[in-house]
């Protein structure tokens, strides 16, 4: 099982506020930031997660090639349209709008946006509907 992962991108400020926005729906926040004086100058950084436990990190300077696939997990399917509208609300490009997926199993449903560096971002909730 993964702890966290990391990746840089590359306009810090807009991926802060595409992540803040598009993550909410899904119960997941800033919940640590690093300032570039805490890592000499480097970069700076957040710590999105719950209950005070980062586990998805975003800096910038260093942005990762378009081709990173992260998948956030949804308790409802209803959290996975909220999470598709507030990502295109925040200036995300669809790539795959909310539904069944029913060549992973019948119950996968989700969504996926493209992040404004490419990356493909997904919500995915594997519960049956109801």
């Amino acid at each position: 099982m993964l702890d966290h992962v990391g990746l840089g991108f590359s306009d810090y400020g807009a991926t802060l506020e595409f992540y803040r926005r598009a993550l909410a729906p899904l119960g997941i926040a800033v919940v640590m930031q690093i300032t570039k004086e805490e890592t000499g100058g480097a970069f700076e950084g957040a710590g999105f997660g719950r209950d005070g436990k980062p586990f998805f990190w975003i800096h910038g300077g260093a942005k990762v090639s378009p081709g990173i696939h992260v998948a956030f997990a949804a308790d409802a399917r209803a959290a996975v349209d909220a999470f598709y509208e507030a990502a295109i609300a925040a200036g995300g490009t669809d790539n795959g709008p909310p539904g069944i997926r029913a060549h992973y199993h019948p119950n996968y449903y989700g969504a996926f946006v493209l992040d404004p560096d490419g990356h493909n971002v997904e919500a995915v909730c594997h519960k049956p509907e109801g």
